[in-house]
């Protein structure tokens, strides 16, 4: 998998994280979650993950050590 320059998933954390923050604190507000779940989605897409969780987990251990965990296994046929 081709992995995203450290400086690009950096940043995309940032405003994962910082938009996380602004939802907790105004979880009415549906500008915030919308741009919040865009955060997610663009973090998702950058570290190939499926779950804003997990892709926010993948973007701080790419960060912290260079690698991130082997992708999930999936089905050996699946059909294209």
């Amino acid at each position: 998998m081709i992995m995203p320059a450290k400086t690009e998933v950096a940043r995309h954390l940032r405003y994962y994280r910082a938009w996380e923050r602004l939802t907790l604190a105004h979880p009415a507000d549906r500008a915030i979650r919308m741009r919040f779940e865009d955060s997610a989605y663009t973090l998702c897409v950058l570290m190939g993950e499926c779950q804003a969780r997990t892709a926010a987990d993948a973007a701080e251990q790419y960060l912290r050590h260079g690698t991130v965990r082997p992708a999930r296994p999936g089905p050996v046929n699946a059909p294209l």
